[in-house]
């Protein structure tokens, strides 16, 4: 889960909706500036949401990149039915749509950050056609796995057991955070639904490794993470980098989500890639 710092929303930054033929999808939207490059999608993570890369739209776009950043299919102001199909499939078939009828039927740049780079893995490998390029923020090759320090078995128990207000107030145990922080994040947290939690709760416990599958689409590949970034290993991160034929990239002053921890070293580690 990634904790915004603030919830201002920078000039350029346009709030809105985009209804594809799979889902209508909340969304933030920046315009780029001067020469177009091309297009990004960026797929958050576990209970996240748009505003995990708010703060980098608005960079992306002074450098010519139209930056798109949604809530995924039954996170936070995107609905979700309890049949829908949840699946990393599903998801990622959710991004393709979102991005054809943002986009049009040109390659655009991808990034998923933790879960959602199981999402844009598997986006890269329905349709690489697609993809000018994958980015992998901070998750790494199939399943996070259940732990003490994040366990999950447990959230998968108490869905439908416990309300969501309840599940949210006990991980956040403990944490002091700015009013306003600690208000959004339970808005967000209650908000989604609770079979789309459940899903991708369990995809991060049992999600194959597709890394393989990804490497042989031929997609050029970009693998960051944060300096202290607490998810996956950095060992399974530099395994996954090196299975890509690329190299972990990492980004300072920055923990798991370094889109709101450090954006301007996010953008200062990735932009490299994303001209060359």
């Amino acid at each position: 889960m990634s904790v915004p710092q603030t919830l201002a929303i920078p000039d350029g930054v346009e709030v809105t909706r985009i209804a594809s033929e799979r889902c209508e999808h909340a969304v933030h939207r920046a315009a780029p500036a001067g020469e177009v490059r091309g297009s990004i999608l960026l797929v958050h993570g576990w209970t996240g949401s748009k505003e995990d890369f708010t703060p980098i739209l608005p960079l992306l776009a002074a450098h010519g990149f139209d930056a798109l950043a949604y809530d995924q299919r039954g996170q936070y102001e995107t609905p979700g039915e309890p049949d829908d199909d949840y699946s990393l499939d599903g998801f990622a078939q959710d991004a393709l749509a979102l991005a054809e009828t943002a986009f049009g039927t040109a390659p655009f740049h991808l990034l998923g950050h933790s879960f959602g780079g199981l999402v844009a893995q598997q986006a890269t490998v329905t349709a690489p056609e697609l993809a000018a390029s994958l980015s992998l923020l901070c998750t790494g090759p199939g399943a996070l796995g259940d732990s003490p320090t994040r366990p999950l078995k447990h959230v998968i128990a108490a869905i439908g057991q416990l309300p969501l207000l309840k599940i949210h107030q006990l991980r956040e145990q403990g944490i002091k955070r700015p009013a306003q922080i600690t208000a959004f994040l339970a808005r967000r947290f209650t908000s989604q639904s609770q079979a789309a939690l459940a899903a991708m709760t369990q995809a991060l416990i049992d999600a194959p490794d597709i890394i393989d599958d990804v490497a042989r689409t031929g997609v050029r590949t970009w693998v960051g993470r944060g300096e202290n970034d607490d998810a996956w290993s950095f060992e399974a991160q530099e395994e996954m980098a090196r299975r890509l034929g690329t190299h972990v990239v990492i980004v300072p002053d920055a923990g798991h989500s370094p889109a709101v921890e450090s954006p301007g070293a996010l953008i200062d580690a990735w932009l490299p890639f994303l001209i060359s």
